[in-house]
């Protein structure tokens, strides 16, 4: 090396630590691990804007890949240009935010290398540099500083970027593009290297999407619009002409209520609240573990996603901001209940990307037809959105039945304009210590829900002490909105919606059908820890208490059944033992240990086991089915493949509405040989000529049998106290509200009087569901005065639940009522 190259390398290197001194870099995008990159062959690196602090800190992450050094490669390699170069520069007019589209000299010069030799290969890799990451429009002149593209200026700008939010840099690369298979020997490199710029510039506006997000006009002037849109003047008229109100009256109270909805992004306050956040999950969580979200960096380059997750506790809101904002993805705009709208707490959230939103406003035209506007705002803007489909915080740990309200309002807004495509991105989060467990116990309790307060929120700063586990956020697999109305409506582009304000009347079962899908694809995702493992084995001891290696040996066999039938290719299992399990479940204070001679005693007291059943009802749906042919062999009874098949398949579809199974009643059939096998082959049942049994009762897995079967049995209780009580009262006697009301009163008396602690087992809700499935299934029917007809098709209903509960169990029941 010459004395010359050798002071230009020191200089870099002295730049390059100089630089690093004052700037944090953290990789966002693909996993660089997985890119196809041959050490061999020469890497070039597009970049946005000419910029020589990008080169330094390509220069710098790349050796942390082990790739080989851009200077050093492009000397040995014989390029005849530098191994950068740049597809835009900026404009020459001061602050113009978009650049010039150029085709750079040192582009052509490797396409002419590439062309001199058919042997010859480039790998591209576009890289983006942000020096912070902030929405594209800022009233503040200081925060346009913080832009990531650098376009603004030059080197000062740039410089004010690096000094202002250098601690805060992240760098994107994508994925290599190959020179050689963009090259046509018929075409001059000058028409290659274009070919090349306007591919990485279409490139660099999907990566913009997906990182930043789309332009979007700041708070003011989006304000300000949302009362002028269609369906708010609409509103407006309708209002005058009904009610007769002053225009003006009509159109300030419009503008009213967007400043009350409107979300008001600020980089600021997501710095402040990325730092908060860190401190907060290192403090109360021993990790956060992320699954299956490769694919939604790519599918987030071309559509609105609409983050659909699975609502168990305010920290969802905020987890899953911090996982996309890290993860180098876009905020999403969070729909978020009025109550959260507090002093302090509500501003910090509208400006981390919340908007909020009544609870209810059914008989507010006006306010709903503003809100209907903004949400179409978002979504043809292809900004993404996140909404809670169950509507509350589930209270129980099941997924709640979906509320159609937010996804009729999108349904609404595709119809008007579906040139961007929505993909709706299902979410599981597994806690296995919720945050509000002490709250939710009292409400299960029949303690009255706290309002939310800035003080509730200083209190809960007390729980800062406490270990909370580790979270699991799975990725489910996307639910493409375009195909989802093509196989159920595919006439539906060709329709004219404006006479009905883009209500068909087939949109209510199309909503109905997308919110099921939702649910049932967010159960698809869902992740199995230890403390799901400790309820699951627990809870179906008769008085939640075990000796330590029978639970251990439970735990495992539960993971075991798992890892042979998965309940979706999604499904996350925990590692280690169950002796593992246990001391981790013993640290979380989950259970605890009551020392004895013969073995410990692991047990729990009844504040322990309510809580338990929430994280039990986690997962309940991934062992339902084996559960419910479990149900069939734990008092010995024989069945053949035939009767499994037909008792499943009658009692089914009311534990399908209930836990949002995936299975379709029609295929449930090989599901059903499959788990048959695999019981017989773990030893749980025997198999002879005349069909299939328990194994005998004095062994080992026919205890693990009846812990299988426990999980679904209280279910089917319920079911039979309902029918029973149908059946004991006879048609027109009761309206499915009275008889909801009857069955909770019932259910709430059977627990206290034989000690069940799962509030789940006169949960009104799932009462409603029941009666709404035997509604559905021809079961019952609604007579004129309300009153439910019953059908004579419920008593085979009955005789499959008689034959699969306990005798003494059933008289119980029965004299209960």
């Amino acid at each position: 090396m010459s004395l010359f190259k050798s002071i230009r390398s020191s200089i870099f290197r002295w730049q390059q630590k100089l630089l690093y001194s004052v700037i944090k870099t953290k990789i966002i995008g693909p996993d660089v691990s997985e890119f196809d990159i041959d050490p061999n062959k020469p890497i070039i690196y597009a970049t946005l804007y000419p910029s020589y602090g990008e080169q330094l800190v390509i220069d710098r992450e790349v050796n942390k890949f082990n790739w080989p050094s851009p200077r050093r490669q492009a000397q040995s390699a014989g390029l005849s240009a530098k191994p950068y170069f740049s597809i835009y520069r900026r404009s020459s007019v001061p602050f113009r935010k978009q650049g010039v589209p150029i085709v750079a000299r040192q582009l052509i010069k490797h396409a002419e290398w590439l062309s001199e030799d058919e042997q010859r290969e480039i790998q591209i890799v576009p890289v983006r540099v942000f020096w912070g990451r902030a929405p594209e429009k800022e009233r503040s002149f200081l925060r346009i500083w913080l832009q990531s593209s650098g376009a603004l200026g030059g080197r000062v700008l740039t410089l004010m970027a690096i000094l202002l939010n250098g601690r805060n840099t992240f760098v994107h690369f994508s994925r290599p593009i190959s020179l050689r298979d963009l090259y046509d020997s018929e075409k001059s490199p000058e028409l290659l290297a274009r070919k090349v710029a306007r591919v990485l510039r279409v490139h660099n506006r999907q990566v913009s999407a997906s990182v930043l997000g789309p332009d979007l006009s700041h708070r003011r002037t989006l304000v300000h619009q949302l009362p002028n849109r269609p369906m708010v003047r609409k509103a407006i008229e309708d209002e005058i002409e009904k009610q007769g109100k002053p225009r003006a009256k009509l159109q300030a109270q419009a503008l009213k209520y967007a400043d009350e909805i409107a979300s008001n992004i600020s980089y600021t306050n997501i710095r402040f609240l990325d730092v908060m956040l860190t401190w907060v999950w290192n403090k109360i969580y021993n990790g956060i573990e992320l699954h299956n979200i490769g694919h939604l960096r790519d599918i987030s380059k071309d559509n609105t996603i609409i983050y659909v997750p699975c609502h168990r506790s305010h920290i969802d809101y905020l987890l899953l901001s911090y996982v996309l904002y890290h993860k180098g993805l876009q905020m999403p705009q969070i729909a978020a209940g009025i109550n959260l709208n507090m002093p302090i707490v509500g501003s910090i959230l509208r400006r981390g990307g919340a908007f909020f939103m009544r609870r209810t406003f059914r008989d507010n035209k006006l306010y709903a037809a503003v809100f209907d506007e903004y949400l179409h705002s978002i979504f043809t803007h292809g900004y993404s959105a996140e909404y809670f489909v169950e509507g509350g915080r589930s209270r129980t740990g099941r997924t709640l039945t979906p509320k159609a309200g937010m996804l009729a309002m999108t349904l609404r807004s595709y119809l008007r304009d579906s040139r961007k495509p929505i993909i709706f991105m299902p979410i599981y989060t597994g806690y296995e210590k919720v945050f509000e467990a002490n709250s939710y116990l009292g409400e299960l309790r029949g303690q009255k829900k706290k309002k939310e307060s800035l003080l509730g929120v200083l209190g809960t700063l007390r729980s800062f002490k406490n270990s909370f586990g580790k979270v699991n956020v799975t990725f489910g697999d996307p639910i493409y909105f375009t195909e989802f109305l093509n196989e159920r409506r595919p006439q539906w582009r060709e329709e004219d919606y404006t006479e009905c304000n883009y209500r068909p009347e087939w949109a209510p079962k199309m909503v109905e059908d997308l919110a099921l899908q939702v649910a049932t694809e967010i159960n698809r995702a869902t992740s199995v820890n230890p403390v799901n493992l400790m309820a699951l084995s627990i809870l179906s001891a008769p008085r939640q208490a075990m000796d330590e290696q029978q639970l251990v040996v439970q735990m495992e066999a539960y993971r075991d059944l798992l890892k042979q039938a998965p309940y979706s290719h999604l499904t996350v299992l925990p590692e280690g033992t169950g002796s593992e399990w246990l001391s981790y479940n013993e640290k979380l204070d989950i259970v605890s240990r009551s020392p004895h001679p013969m073995g410990d005693l692991i047990q729990t007291n009844d504040r322990q086991a309510v809580t338990l059943t929430y994280y039990r009802n986690n997962v309940l749906h991934v062992l339902a089915l084996p559960s419910l042919i479990a149900c069939l062999f734990v008092n010995n009874r024989r069945y053949t493949s035939e009767e499994v098949l037909s008792t499943i398949r009658c009692l089914y579809p009311y534990l399908q509405a209930e836990l949002f199974l995936q299975w379709k009643a029609e295929d449930l059939e090989s599901d059903i040989h499959r788990w048959l096998n695999i019981l017989t082959e773990s030893g749980y049942l025997i198999e002879h000529e005349q069909g299939f049994h328990a194994t005998p009762s004095s062994s080992d897995k026919f205890a693990l049998l009846e812990g299988l079967a426990a999980h679904v049995m209280q279910t089917l209780e319920r079911y039979f106290l309902t029918l029973s009580r149908l059946i004991n009262k006879g048609s027109n006697a009761l309206t499915a509200v009275e008889l909801e009301d009857q069955c909770t009163q019932v259910a709430q008396r059977i627990s206290m009087l034989y000690g069940i602690n799962a509030p789940e087992f006169f949960d009104k809700a799932l009462f409603r569901t029941l009666i709404q499935e035997l509604i559905s299934n021809g079961m019952l029917r609604r007579h004129e005065d309300g009153t439910l007809i019953v059908e004579p098709a419920i008593n085979a209903l009955s005789e499959a639940l008689e034959q699969v509960l306990d005798g003494a169990l059933r008289q119980s029941i029965l004299r209960s009522l």
